[in-house]
């Protein structure tokens, strides 16, 4: 699913605009590099989360148990 995809669901359930949900998106995602970057597992809801691995690598554990890199 492509950015713009995302922020029109997002815009449509929320009743605001596409670009304000696009900024929400921007803002979200940054969110979550800004806490891999400082070592945070960030979680989320119904999907999973995300933390660096070891190595360095960006290691993605699905709700339910699997991995993956």
């Amino acid at each position: 699913m492509k950015k713009s995809e995302i922020a029109r669901k997002m815009a449509r359930q929320s009743g605001g605009t596409r670009g304000e949900a696009a900024d929400r998106l921007d803002r979200m995602v940054q969110d979550i590099l800004d806490g891999l970057r400082q070592g945070r597992e960030t979680r989320l809801p119904g999907l999973g989360s995300f933390r660096q691995g070891t190595d360095g690598r960006l290691v993605f554990r699905r709700e339910g148990g699997s991995r993956r890199a």
